[in-house]
């Protein structure tokens, strides 16, 4: 189980890890220990709010996979374990930013004296260009 916050626990269930060969860090030891993690997470099966799972697909992007799987790769360290803390890490972040809602936008309208206020500095910048053109000699 990984605690995201008070509300939201992701089950071990649907985690899925695997280890690959990385490239990168490690000289010799790269060729012979896979220590790069692909963490598989099953959006469509975990227990978290459709809200959320919607936020979440969506700030995912091409990490999501068409059976509904986000993929999180990590392979910026030398080791398996840090590999596999920095996935969740990414995985647990991208669940918190998920389970935010977005504010609302309340409409606003400009306020009469903005209006006017907007309209006369077109009539001035009007002016101006209208005093830069070439005049003929009639």
């Amino acid at each position: 189980m990984i605690r995201v916050n008070d509300d939201i626990t992701l089950a071990d269930s649907d985690l899925e890890e695997r280890f690959v060969r990385s490239s990168g860090p490690g000289g010799q030891n790269v060729n012979k220990v896979s220590t790069a993690v692909e963490l598989r997470f099953n959006v469509d099966r975990a227990a978290l709010p459709s809200d959320v799972k919607a936020r979440l697909i969506a700030l995912a992007g091409s990490r999501m996979t068409g059976d509904g799987i986000l993929l999180i790769d990590s392979r910026e360290h030398r080791t398996q374990a840090q590999n596999r803390e920095a996935a969740q890490t990414r995985l647990i972040e991208l669940v918190r930013r998920a389970a935010q809602r977005p504010k609302s936008r309340r409409p606003t309208k400009p306020r009469p004296a903005a209006k006017e206020q907007r309209l006369q500095s077109k009539k001035i910048r009007g002016q101006v260009k209208k005093l830069r053109a070439r005049h003929s000699d009639e």
